[in-house]
C-alpha cells in the first residue's frame, strides 16, 4: 500500500510536469523525418542527373547527409531541429552524426586528445563497436553456414 508520502510525491509531480503532447510530437517527428528523407532523395535525384552511376549515388547520399548534419551541428542549428523534430531527425544517418560532432564540439576545452578524441565517441562508440561485431558475426554465419 502506497504511502502518505508517497501519494504526496505522486501528486506534486503530476502538477509540476506538464502533459506531453503525443499527437503533436509523432506528427512534427514524422514530419521532419520525412523531410530528411526527401532531402536524400531529392540528393539522390541531382546526383543521378549529374551523371553518377547507382553506386557512387549510394555513397554520396549518405556522405552529404553527413556532412550537412555535422555543419547543422556546429551551427547549433541541429539541436533545434531535433527540439522539434525528436525522434525524426534520428534518422540513423543523422542522429549518428549528430552524436559525433556534440560531443567533439562540446569537449574541445578539454585539449585535442583527451577532450574531442577520447569524448568524440562515447555516444556513438557502442554503436559502432557491437555494429562491427555483428556483421562480422553476421558474414562469418554466412559465410560458413548459408553460402
Amino acid at each position: 500500500m502506497a504511502k502518505p508520502l508517497d501519494q504526496e510525491y505522486d501528486q506534486m509531480t503530476k502538477t509540476a510536469s506538464p502533459p506531453s503532447k503525443k499527437v503533436r510530437n509523432c506528427l512534427l517527428a514524422f514530419l521532419i523525418g520525412g523531410a530528411i528523407c526527401c532531402l536524400g532523395q531529392l540528393f539522390s535525384t541531382l546526383y543521378e542527373n549529374l551523371g553518377l552511376n547507382e553506386d557512387e549515388v549510394k555513397a554520396a547520399i549518405p556522405i552529404t547527409l553527413i556532412i550537412l548534419t555535422a555543419i547543422l551541428t556546429g551551427l547549433g542549428l541541429f539541436g533545434n531541429l531535433a527540439k522539434y523534430g525528436g525522434a525524426g531527425t534520428a534518422v540513423p544517418i543523422t542522429g549518428f552524426a549528430n552524436s559525433v560532432v556534440s560531443p567533439a564540439m562540446e569537449f574541445q576545452t578539454e585539449g585535442r586528445i583527451l577532450g574531442t578524441g577520447a569524448k568524440m565517441f562515447t555516444l556513438a562508440g557502442p554503436v559502432i563497436t557491437y555494429g562491427c561485431s555483428l556483421a562480422a558475426i553476421y558474414g562469418f554465419i554466412y559465410y560458413f553456414f548459408i553460402r
